[in-house]
């Protein structure tokens, strides 16, 4: 297992679970001191309206029964206001239109005659009607005042104030019960969100932990999330991926042991014959003019495999030329020319036949290659006296081939790998017989780059048929 190195591991600061919990403690402090305000706020101007509205009602009716008064003073304030009912008002004053106290619930009587220069009975006795309140130590402070007037003149004031403890209690209790939710609800919260971090986080990190050990080559490494949220739709994609990783590179280390084990034969068969003529004396001209060419014919195949390889590398690559329309029946017969050389000295009949308009967006090379390394891979197997039929038609919109033999057929069990690179099924006569085991990888790239389909499969009575399938070409000229 990879070890993840300490440079690997981000800072807790920098980590998703620090920015998630991070955020969550904002927006809980945020709706909570939403909670704690703005309902206070309201729960205040309410009280403020309603304390506005009942002073200046209680005033009203002090200054209704002052104002048939032509003027004012101890005698008949006291008289008036004795007829008033109970306010509950902490202090109620009038005073004349000097200033000077008449009436004054909460003063005795040495106080009356003198002054009062409350900014409220000053703007009273200016003609206005003042309200005002204040919550401050646990208490609601009002003041309200209002002018006296005798047929429109201004003869004196009425001033109240009111000290309630109540109504500041009932808020505080608003205000405690409010900050006792908000601290519940912020533990909640917090424990829910920690809870909910961990998971989100938790699951990114097992998906970070598998990304690195298959970036460290564990390709068989398995990122294990649980639900059908998108980190472990994330997850399946990346297990997939990781499937994918595995069989390309157990194939590319399967393809570089085939090759290199492919190329090691014929240059050991070369250092060995070279080590022969070097340590040979006296060798004969005869004897040395064979082992030069075994040594080329040895160099010839080093050069197959070669040219294979860089063909199939091209393909791996996407690297194709330009595809025209392809007419493939004289591709066909150019091929059999070759072939029938080939068939004749193996003793082998090799038999063709064309049917229909056959055309194919590809290019007179690949076309070429297909059919001559099906061929000749079955003029080689297909045994003395042998036959070989090829076929060439136009069928449902594509272009077929098929090349089939009566030799001793394909092992069941090697048909599904018979296109793979270095594949052999008879690895000693594949040899003998000059292959390289990349005919059948080169013809089956080769096809399917160009949107067709190679298959192959054993026939009833005897030998392998191999079938290429490519989209067939409407119009246009030859190639």
């Amino acid at each position: 297992m990879a070890i993840i190195s300490k440079d690997e591991q981000s800072p807790y600061w920098a980590s998703l679970k620090f920015k998630f919990g991070l955020s969550y403690i904002f927006i809980i402090a945020a709706v909570l001191l939403l909670m704690n305000t703005y309902p206070l706020m309201v729960s205040e101007d309410l009280v403020f309206r309603s304390k506005e509205a009942s002073m200046q009602n209680s005033v009203s009716v002090m200054v209704y029964s002052l104002s048939g008064l032509d003027r004012l003073n101890e005698e008949n304030v006291s008289d008036a206001m004795a007829v008033v009912e109970e306010t509950g008002l902490s202090r109620i004053l009038v005073t004349d239109s000097a200033g000077r106290v008449l009436y004054d619930t909460r003063e005795t009587g040495s106080a009356l005659g003198k002054y009062a220069l409350y900014a409220e009975l000053v703007q009273a006795l200016m003609g206005n009607d003042v309200f005002s309140c204040s919550y401050h130590t646990g208490a609601f402070r009002s003041h309200a005042s209002s002018p006296v007037l005798y047929q429109n003149q201004i003869i004196g004031a009425v001033y109240a104030y009111e000290y309630d403890t109540e109504q500041a209690a009932l808020l505080e209790g608003l205000q405690s019960n409010l900050l006792r939710v908000s601290i519940g609800i912020a533990i909640a919260v917090l424990l829910l969100s920690f809870v909910l971090s961990r998971a989100l986080t938790g699951k990114i990190s097992k998906l970070l932990t598998a990304i690195r050990q298959v970036r460290s080559g564990a390709y068989s490494h398995r990122a294990e999330i649980r639900g059908h949220d998108e980190i472990a739709q994330i997850a399946d994609e990346f297990n997939s991926l990781t499937d994918r990783l595995q069989v390309t590179e157990d194939t590319r280390r399967r393809f570089v042991s085939d090759a290199s084990h492919e190329l090691k034969t014929p240059l050991s068969a070369i250092q060995l014959l070279t080590d022969s003529i070097l340590h040979t004396d006296n060798i004969d001209p005869e004897t040395t003019r064979e082992f030069v060419a075994d040594i080329g014919a040895e160099a010839q195949r080093l050069t197959h495999i070669t040219e294979d390889l860089l063909k199939l590398t091209r393909l791996d690559n996407d690297i194709l030329d330009v595809p025209t329309e392809v007419d493939v029946e004289p591709v066909l017969e150019q091929v059999m020319r070759m072939a029938s050389l080939l068939a004749q000295e193996q003793g082998v009949e090799l038999t063709y036949r064309t049917t229909g308009r056959c055309r194919v967006l590809a290019t007179r090379g690949e076309v070429h290659q297909v059919i001559y390394n099906l061929t000749d891979n079955a003029v080689k197997y297909s045994g003395k006296n042998g036959i070989v039929w090829v076929h060439l038609e136009e069928k449902d919109d594509q272009v077929v081939l098929t090349v089939a033999d009566n030799g001793p057929g394909i092992p069941e069990a090697d048909l599904p790998r018979i296109f793979e690179r270095f594949y052999r099924v008879d690895k000693a006569r594949s040899r003998a017989a000059g292959g390289t085991g990349l005919g059948l990888s080169i013809v089956h790239d080769t096809v399917t780059k160009r949107g067709g389909s190679v298959r192959v499969e054993n026939r009833p009575d005897g030998g392998a048929m191999f079938t290429v399938c490519w989209p067939a070409q409407k119009g246009g000229q030859d190639a």
